[in-house]
């Protein structure tokens, strides 16, 4: 059977350092020491060590074919969004990052795709990036993070590039990032156990109370981290809709529940009962393979989550590949 992950983070060994071309810490930069060891720092610290299946696309192919998964859809790493930074700065390790990933896609069709990486601080430059990603590039779509600095998802300032989206079919990977809480609560990892899950929610409720997904109905939008708190806190977020409509319903009148079925989801949620619910409450043609690769916090078997649950051979090719396809606007044979 036809296996996509749709959640599959790729960089380059190499990016530009525009930490030292623009005298800016703040943009992540690589270094490669004498042992072998690839490290990310930012603001002048260590962030985070990758390895080299975050770029080698034959090693990542080899490694997923041990649990019979045959493609990736390939997005960046968060960390690279970089919306603080000046647009054309941003734009130009943005370019380099969709060059990078398109390189991917070529050589390799019928194991990758992917979801480029745009400036979101200038919505016109990430208009122009998505053009690009999409028309030139061979890109599905782009993932974009679940807040813009002081734009949530709804600032009318971003309008016009989740209009262009829908009018170009692109697929929208929302991923968190940034994460809420992390200046109050950076002990035990917090801001990834309890802020990412957070930062999901705030996501889907800015995109439907603020009309998004009401303006925007064909807008093919994804939840990474299983939509993280949203699909599990959405009776709570129905009940004050309709209890307290004076602030909840302020900008769309219609139950949050109702756009259930515009989003979409990926599987990645840490536990076959979550996993369940999220079929029960969402639906199988909205959720699809999904596995945070190659992190930590990613699932490390990757569909072992859809393969503990009981479900139909029917049930299995949507999670697997059928919703993934629906989102990223493609057809089976394209990775025959």
């Amino acid at each position: 059977m036809l296996k996509i992950d749709t959640h599959a983070h790729y960089l380059p060994r190499d990016w530009p350092d525009l930490a030292r071309k623009y005298g800016d810490a703040r943009f992540p930069v690589i270094h490669h020491t004498d042992d072998g060891r690839h490290r990310i720092y930012k603001d002048g610290r260590f962030f985070r060590e990758i390895y080299s299946k975050t770029w080698d696309p034959q090693e990542r192919i080899d490694d997923y074919a041990r649990f019979g998964v045959q493609v990736q859809v390939i997005s960046t790493v968060p960390v690279m969004f970089s919306y603080w930074a000046k647009p054309q700065h941003a734009l130009e390790l943005h370019r380099a990052l969709n060059d990078h990933m398109a390189q991917a896609v070529n050589d390799f069709p019928r194991h990758y795709a992917g979801v480029g990486t745009v400036p979101l601080q200038s919505p016109r430059l990430a208009v122009e990036e998505l053009e690009r990603c999409m028309d030139q590039l061979g890109l599905q779509g782009v993932q974009i993070g679940s807040h813009v600095g002081d734009w949530n998802l709804d600032a009318p300032e971003m309008f016009e590039f989740f209009q262009a989206a829908s009018d170009l079919g692109a697929a929208i990977l929302v991923h968190p990032w940034d994460m809420m809480g992390s200046e109050s609560m950076p002990k035990y990892w917090l801001p990834w156990l309890v802020g990412m899950p957070a930062e999901q929610s705030r996501a889907a409720c800015s995109l439907i109370f603020g009309g998004v997904l009401e303006r925007l109905p064909k807008l093919k939008v994804c939840l990474a981290h299983g939509g993280g708190s949203f699909p599990y806190t959405i009776g709570r977020i129905e009940h004050g809709f309709n209890m307290r409509p004076d602030l909840v319903a302020t900008d769309n009148p219609r139950n949050p529940r109702d756009y259930l079925s515009q989003l979409f989801f990926d599987s990645w949620v840490a536990d076959p009962r979550a996993l369940r619910y999220l079929l029960d409450t969402c639906g199988v043609d909205r959720v699809m393979l999904g596995t945070d690769y190659p992190f930590p916090l990613g699932e490390q078997q990757p569909g072992a989550g859809i393969a503990a649950l009981d479900l139909t051979h029917d049930e299995q090719a949507r999670l697997y590949h059928g919703t993934a396809l629906d989102w990223l606007g493609l057809t089976p044979h394209r990775f025959a």
